[in-house]
């Protein structure tokens, strides 16, 4: 399925962003307002300059002891991030979070102006449902097939508890 076609991105609000020159300040008052834990930096085209994430704020920020109230966004964002676009799978997406360990992705259109913002509950939520049914299957597979290892292995096991009742009676 495309990005654009899922539930999560459909209905999701406008992204918070703010340009590189805002103080991370007031971008955290905003964050905590909004119970979100991103920032997409953006110029003033509203194409995608960088992301201050949590993890940029407690390593960045905190570890490197800067004042919120006179770091600008700039100096702390992730500048290499990764940008989809609306017709992307977002399964290759979901693999490519996971990966990579990043939980935030920028949505954008032809020209790098953001369109949305998705993390990776968003896809999670979406795939989990279809995720559980595949492998409800793959298992009832296994299971019942010709060369299933589950009646193997009960088999095994019959056979070797009356091979050691056998032995043990005639010892």
């Amino acid at each position: 399925m495309r990005i654009e076609e899922l539930p999560e991105f459909k209905s999701k609000s406008k992204p918070f962003a703010m340009q590189g020159d805002a103080m991370v300040s007031t971008a955290v008052d905003t964050m905590a307002k909004m119970n979100i834990g991103s920032v997409v930096v953006v110029d003033g085209d509203q194409k995608v300059r960088g992301i201050v994430t949590e993890r940029d704020l407690l390593r960045r920020l905190l570890g490197a002891k800067l004042d919120p109230e006179k770091t600008p966004l700039s100096a702390i964002m992730t500048s290499e991030l990764h940008l989809a676009r609306m017709d992307d799978e977002h399964y290759d997406w979901l693999r490519l979070m996971s990966n990579k360990r990043f939980r935030h992705l920028p949505v954008v259109d032809s020209e790098g102006r953001l369109v949305n913002l998705l993390s990776q509950g968003d896809f999670v939520s979406y795939s989990w449902p279809e995720l559980i049914t595949m492998l409800g299957g793959k298992a009832s597979e296994t299971i019942k097939g010709p060369s299933a290892p589950v009646p193997i292995l009960v088999g095994g096991v019959m056979l070797y508890t009356l091979a050691m009742i056998a032995l043990l009676k005639y010892l």
